[in-house]
């Protein structure tokens, strides 16, 4: 998987995150709270996209660590709604799913590129 696809998947897993917003917002649901899965879901994206302007392996390493902090953190909020009842099964399934895709992605390329690292020493 090269970072690349990761930016694309990313991308639009945050353009459906802003759709799933604007929903829970017709529905009246739209509590801060809910901002804050918005703003961890979006930095992934950002993150992962900023890893391809790295500085160094190692700062490329830590921008795919944070994107994937990012990700845990939006799993949460996800499963936190669906408990909540605030998203519906299918919104948490197909939204989850992403976020797991994109998750599994990461932790495959953290190790990928840290391998690297280690045999350039």
């Amino acid at each position: 998987m090269t970072s690349n696809q990761l930016v694309v998947l990313s991308k639009a897993f945050a353009v459906d995150l802003i759709k799933l917003f604007d929903t829970l917002k017709r529905r009246g649901k739209a509590a801060p709270i809910i901002s804050q899965m918005l703003r961890s879901g979006t930095s992934i994206g950002a993150n992962i996209h900023e890893a391809n302007y790295a500085s160094s392996k190692a700062d490329f390493v830590n921008k795919f660590q944070i994107a994937l902090k990012e990700c845990y953190e939006t799993d949460y909020w996800l499963e936190i709604f669906h408990d909540a009842l605030i998203i519906t099964d299918d919104e948490y399934l197909e939204m989850s799913g992403q976020c797991r895709k994109i998750r599994r992605l990461l932790i495959a390329s953290i190790k990928t590129a840290k391998r690297n690292i280690e045999s350039d020493t």
